[in-house]
């Protein structure tokens, strides 16, 4: 990890057309501004981890409902017998 201190109106960049610019330092925290091409997608990082733990969430969810809904039609299936 590279570490780097900058102050109010200072810049990093990252690449040839990424621009970090930090443009407030306050005791509540630090307002950054970034500059990158559209199709570069940006996130918050506490936004991605919530999103990625629902996912997950919901993916367990589906697959024992699944075997719920299996057990289910299991169980309604008519009962052959053979003679």
């Amino acid at each position: 990890m590279l570490v780097l201190t900058r102050r109010a109106n200072e810049s990093i960049k990252i690449g040839d057309d990424i621009t970090v610019t930090i443009l407030a330092v306050t005791p509540g925290g630090v307002r950054v501004g970034i500059e990158a091409p559209r199709d570069q997608r940006i996130h918050r990082a506490e936004i991605v981890l919530a999103v990625s733990d629902a996912n997950q969430e919901a993916a367990q969810s589906a697959a024992s409902g699944d075997a719920a809904e299996n057990a289910l039609l299991d169980a309604l299936r008519p009962v052959t017998t053979s003679s």
